[in-house]
């Protein structure tokens, strides 16, 4: 990315990026497995234009938020912006659409609706404008004269203004879902992330049912259909058309769906799910095609399995991204992402080296700089600098209350496990410091180095599996952090990550 500190974080990333997401390359392979994008990726809204596809996931609380990828094979993506830099608390499930030549995402956070805008896909774009509407999951539907409604995870509806920036008229309830047999084991009902496109006379609704986590065949995939976007309703015969049906699967709780056209006319279904015995990486970014029947229905070809090979998209790959971070220029790279909102005066990227203001007395009100892993195993190391009485850390955070990691003082090394954090080497440094984290599917081993070639491992390591949504809560994933804490500042250099 490059510009000033003020939008560091928004605007283009220099040279050509791939999402850090296919775990295998695919160029020269006619096929591609899921998942298109490895971690922490929910609540995927998907927009094409022409050749070109862009996607937008729910950003919680880690800002700049709201990050829009491009690609146009639909397999390999690139960080293209981040359009929302205003902190307004925790986003879910954004819907990003363009309606009269301008682009607009949509997203709940703080008990109402917001909506940011733009004029160019990479920005700048605006600040958030509250809808004054409570409920979640804003799905953006035209009807054929051009007026604009906001469908919400309950079945209702409510009309927007030809600009989008406000609602208009009173909130209408128009779907009921589609009834989730009483033997079946999932969370709950919880209609959400409702997404309608039209297609030929009819307007297709798909939603989600069944619950987000909970049992593995819980989050489903329904579709209805109807001859106007206000009902009623016909439910699908394929329902569910997706759902986990064991926790033998690799895929659990299958569900969010978004139905496109490819630019060669073939029709794909994006959506989420987490990975078994993977929860902590958070609900994934999944792609598999759909067809459609002679009678007006969309449904999964029955030679489809979402965790087996599936033929690749016709189109441009990009080059494969790089979590790695050198820290060239002056801005951030777009895997960086505050906790809980971006401070401008407390950090500043310079001479190869990102410099971090401490705050907070401890890992959970640092307020940590956090990317997402990829896959299942990896290493994850830097550099670091301290000055003052600042606490630098490496540590994998999944919110301010749970993190495990490996810290450094001006002069000791710190273990940290689940919030315990302790000496555990003395006297092992004089303010510079590299630190690893060696994270073997779910197991951490932590080492220090002094020259960064000779690794010393200390004796503490963490098992990490248990840092997900369904014991934890917070629909979260399990992300590598970098932390400054106390009074000072800490200095990180050449931030590497290497899958394993």
């Amino acid at each position: 990315m490059k510009k000033s500190i003020l939008v560091l974080l928004v605007l283009f990333y220099a040279g050509k990026t791939a999402a850090q997401n296919q775990p295998e390359p695919t160029a020269g392979k006619s096929t591609y497995q899921n998942p298109i994008f490895g971690g922490d990726y929910p609540d995927p809204s998907l927009l094409r234009e022409g050749k070109d596809y862009y996607i937008v996931h729910s950003s919680f609380d880690y800002y700049p938020g709201l990050t829009i990828w491009h690609s146009q094979d639909l397999i390999n993506w690139e960080p293209l912006a981040n359009a929302l830099q205003k902190y307004v608390g925790d986003v879910w499930a954004p819907d990003l659409i363009k309606y009269n030549n301008k682009y607009y995402i949509y997203f709940p956070a703080n008990k109402t609706n917001f909506v940011v805008s733009a004029d160019n896909i990479a920005g700048p774009w605006s600040d958030p404008v509250d809808l004054k509407i409570g409920n979640i999951d804003p799905g953006h539907v035209t009807d054929d004269n051009g007026n604009r409604y906001l469908y919400f995870s309950n079945g209702d509806y409510i009309g927007l203004s030809k600009d989008g920036l406000k609602t208009i008229r009173e909130v209408k309830h128009t779907y009921d879902g589609w009834a989730i047999p009483r033997e079946w084991s999932i969370e709950c009902f919880c209609m959400e992330g409702p997404k309608l496109f039209k297609r030929g006379e009819y307007y297709y609704l798909t939603v989600a049912e069944g619950g987000t986590a909970g049992p593995a065949t819980s989050h489903m995939v329904i579709s209805a259909r109807s001859k106007t976007p206000f009902g009623p309703w016909e439910n699908s015969p394929y329902n569910p058309v997706v759902r986990t049906q064991s926790s033998d699967e690799r895929w659990w709780s299958k569900g969010h769906s978004t139905i496109f056209e490819d630019h060669n006319g073939k029709w794909w279904m994006i959506m989420h799910a987490y990975e078994k015995g993977f929860y902590n990486l958070g609900r994934q970014t999944l792609l598999q095609p759909v067809e459609w029947t002679k009678d007006g229905w969309y449904k999964i070809p029955d030679t489809i399995e979402t965790d087996k090979p599936i033929a690749k998209p016709n189109g441009t790959a990009v080059a494969r991204f790089s979590q790695s971070d050198d820290f060239l220029g002056t801005a951030l790279k777009p895997q960086w992402k505050f906790f809980q909102g971006v401070d401008n005066s407390r950090f500043k990227v310079i001479n190869k080296s990102l410099v971090i203001k401490g705050k907070g007395t401890g890992v959970g009100n640092s307020s940590p700089l956090v990317t997402v892993p990829s896959g299942h195993s990896y290493t994850a190391d830097v550099e670091m600098e301290i000055e003052g009485d600042a606490t630098g850390g490496l540590v994998l955070f999944y919110n301010n209350s749970y993190f495990s990691g490996i810290l450094a003082d001006k002069e000791n090394i710190l273990a940290n496990l689940r919030g315990w954090q302790f000496v555990t080497e003395k006297n092992a440094h004089k303010r510079h410091v590299y630190l690893r984290l060696k994270n073997i599917n779910n197991n951490v081993d932590m080492f220090y180095s002094l020259d960064g070639k000779k690794w010393l491992k200390i004796e503490n390591s963490a098992e990490v599996s248990s840092y997900n949504h369904n014991a934890l809560s917070g629909f979260l994933g399990l992300r590598i952090a970098l932390c400054s804490i106390g009074e000072g500042s800490v200095t990180f250099k050449n931030f590497n990550y290497t899958p394993l």
